[in-house]
């Protein structure tokens, strides 16, 4: 499997809609790729809180729209990144949309863990409930976004589900680069999965972003990273070597905890 990841760099001079255009344009430059994953929030940029509620779109808006095509005139599986998702009934949602090579959305998660504590998008945004996987052929994806990459619980419920490819867009800024790192290792190891990991470049409302998208190989072991500033990575690998890595080192068989209700002793 071939995946590309567009680090795509939030300018504030640039619109969102010219954005949106420049985007399509390099999803349609990886022909011959089989997945292209996009960043979180990159229509705003993930700290321009103030953005949300202007931009916000409900789920089959403009993002929707451009982003359906491009997969379908690219024949591409695309994760699309997140926006900020306008429900009629219900808040904004920071929701990431997955689609198939013939442009139909396939999946919608929206973001359950928020980051802000109490501030920011965690007051701004509703909350996700369900996890979020994605079959494709040869391999299934499991669905997170950025701040969830803390919480290894998601990730474990993904596996259980099927996940074999961890698809992570993220907005992670710069004075954290070394969580990222650490944390896209320890969910790849601990799940013995692939990790695609897809951050910004740029500054998102004087935060400067991390950059440094990552592809981790269910050893833990880096296959490819990106540098700081906008650029797409791309690398090939194979989804079996989840199932062989499994088989080879079965920690996975000698789960306890989380398996049943715990015991409690009086």
């Amino acid at each position: 499997m071939r995946a590309s990841l567009i680090q795509i760099a939030v300018n504030e001079d640039e619109s969102v809609d010219t954005r949106r255009q420049r985007v399509a344009a390099l999803v349609r430059e990886q022909a011959g790729t089989d997945l292209v994953v996009l960043p979180e929030l990159w229509t705003t940029g993930a700290f321009a809180y103030e953005e949300f509620g202007r931009e916000a779109e409900r789920l089959e808006g403009p993002t929707y729209e451009v982003m359906a095509k491009a997969a379908s005139d690219t024949g591409v599986w695309l994760h699309a990144g997140s926006i900020p998702e306008r429900d009629p009934d219900g808040p904004l949602y920071n929701t990431s949309l997955i689609f198939s090579p013939s442009g139909e959305l396939t999946a919608a998660y929206r973001k359950i863990h928020r980051f802000g504590f109490d501030k920011g998008e965690a007051v701004l945004m509703g909350a996700g409930r369900d996890l979020v996987t994605v079959r494709l052929p040869g391999t299934t994806l499991g669905v997170a976004t950025c701040y969830d990459l803390r919480f290894p619980e998601l990730f474990r419920g993904l596996v259980d589900a099927g996940a074999e490819v961890l698809v992570l867009p993220a907005g992670w800024p710069e004075r954290r680069r070394a969580h990222w790192t650490l944390l896209a290792q320890a969910r790849a190891v601990e799940n013995q999965a692939f990790v695609l990991a897809c951050g910004t470049a740029g500054t998102h409302a004087g935060v400067p972003q991390a950059g440094h998208s990552i592809v981790v190989d269910p050893w833990g072991e880096v296959l490819a990273e990106a540098g700081p500033d906008e650029e797409v990575l791309t690398v090939d690998f194979d989804p079996a070597r989840v199932a062989t890595t499994r088989e080879q080192f079965p920690a996975l068989k000698d789960r306890v905890m989380g398996l049943e209700p715990p015991r409690h002793q009086r």
